[in-house]
């Protein structure tokens, strides 16, 4: 099945300085994307390019199977939604008229304002003026006008930017249910893996402009192996047999009787344990320590110097 986004080598530069380096993106469909870097990393610069809102220095952009290109761009953006600035809308009005107004402008029946005002769950709302919304119910708007006209793809550039805990965990379920709820692939990007992993099933991290991982999830989550606590009763004995193996051990001083071992894979993890009581090592206990993925998150773009 082809991807909804495939970027090749894309590549963007203001003034000599290179601000995306090399992107290669790929967006399989019926997903939810999390695009994910500090801030600067290049994330909102890489998606205007694939919404044809900045012209990439070199590479290309595929869009729904299609490499975008001057004569298509339109078509293909009539099938797509975005949110990239925070959400625009006249404050005097209510949300059913703001909807109104820019599902005229897509050539959109208005008879879908109901059907994306239920998905947002704005309905109760629809005829209150916007003035009166809180963040979290503009954000929800603005996405909205993104769904009208049943794009294939949605756009969103840090929807949960600016919002409390209970408009983070709204966003959450309302995005994570969009493949299944409206049919579009989802391309989300933020700078804190925390708040978008809940609601993401595929990663790219983003860092200077290139890519330093992309994969499921799951793949990711695998990163979070972290060192390994070991309770012995015998600790310079320990370190002995552990030296003998090739392994490092560091003493922790709060707790003399634990040493502090690198991550090891199960397999090498249980021959120890046996090398250990064969030489007479008793081992108390064992634990294996686990890195959130906001540890992963910041090994893997913790890097000196930031592009806008």
């Amino acid at each position: 099945m082809k991807p909804v986004i495939e970027t090749h080598d894309l590549c963007k530069s203001y003034n000599g300085r290179t601000v995306v380096d090399h992107l290669n993106l790929t967006v399989p469909q019926g997903c939810v994307y999390g695009f994910l870097g500090p801030n600067g990393a290049g994330k909102s610069t890489s998606m205007k390019m694939l919404l044809g809102l900045v012209h990439p220095t070199g590479g290309s952009v595929e869009l729904l199977g299609h490499t975008m290109s001057e004569t298509n761009r339109i078509p293909l953006l009539r099938q797509t939604g975005s949110l990239i600035e925070s959400p625009s809308g006249y404050l005097h009005l209510t949300a059913r008229e703001n909807l109104a107004i820019v599902a005229d402008l897509k050539g959109v029946a208005h008879k879908d304002i109901d059907r994306v005002l239920e998905i947002v769950h704005l309905t109760a709302d629809a005829n209150r003026k916007v003035g009166q919304y809180s963040l979290g119910m503009k954000q929800r708007l603005g996405i909205a006008m993104a769904l009208l006209g049943s794009p294939k793809l949605l756009i969103l550039d840090e929807p949960t930017n600016g919002l409390d805990p209970a408009g983070i965990q709204e966003m959450r379920s309302l995005i994570a249910a969009m493949p299944q709820t409206t049919g579009a692939t989802v391309l989300i990007s933020s700078h804190l893996l925390g708040e978008i992993e809940q609601m993401v099933t595929q990663v790219g991290i983003l860092n200077h402009g290139k890519m330093l991982f992309e994969g499921s999830l799951q793949q990711l989550q695998k990163h979070s192996r972290g060192g390994i606590l070991l309770r012995v009763l015998d600790v310079p004995k320990s370190i002995a047999v552990l030296n003998r193996q090739g392994i490092r051990a560091v003493t922790q001083a709060q707790h003399p009787d634990v040493l502090e071992l690198p991550a090891l894979p199960d397999e090498a993890l249980a021959a120890l344990v046996s090398t250990l009581a064969e030489n007479g090592v008793g081992v108390v206990g064992l634990t294996a320590q686990t890195k959130s993925l906001e540890d992963i998150f910041l090994s893997l773009t913790q890097t000196s110097g930031e592009v806008a």
